[in-house]
């Protein structure tokens, strides 16, 4: 559940800015892991757009998500540069992977040490098989943990 408060503070925020939309909306997704219903109805009331407008911005990119997560998520780099050094055999390495949710996005700019990907806000290049299946292994176990603590 969002906290009104918090998404208040973010909306408080970005106030006086002019194209807001996107800057409240990476908030919103970053405070609470997905833009709920109740957000798109709070957020398209205050920039005075349709709920259909908000909803059109989140459908339409990648990393807006309108439920959370129950997978931890591995961002994996798909665009050329990294296709050119053996991105694609990494993910057909992980194909039915269930542990991690592995989402393709589309260049995160380090073109010249990939393959590379992301968690959270961590990039990890030069990605090897060995390096990935650890990477996939530390998301998972992670994920275990939480779980454990959240129980």
């Amino acid at each position: 559940m969002d906290d009104p408060a918090e998404l208040d503070r973010i909306l408080l925020a970005h106030a006086s800015r002019e194209g807001a939309l996107l800057p409240i909306l990476h908030d919103v997704q970053a405070a609470f892991g997905h833009v709920s219903e109740h957000a798109v109805r709070t957020i398209a009331l205050s920039l005075n757009l349709s709920r259909a407008e908000v909803h059109g911005v989140i459908s339409f990119y990648h990393d807006f998500h309108e439920h959370p997560h129950t997978l931890p998520v591995i961002k994996l780099c798909r665009a050329e540069s990294c296709k050119a050094r053996g991105v694609e055999a990494l993910a057909a390495g992980f194909a039915g992977e269930t542990r991690v949710a592995i989402e393709p996005i589309y260049c995160l700019g380090l073109c010249t040490v990939g393959p590379n990907a992301m968690i959270g806000d961590t990039l990890h290049a030069r990605l090897t098989p060995a390096r990935f299946a650890a990477l996939v292994e530390t998301a998972a176990a992670h994920r275990s943990v939480a779980g454990e603590h959240a129980a």
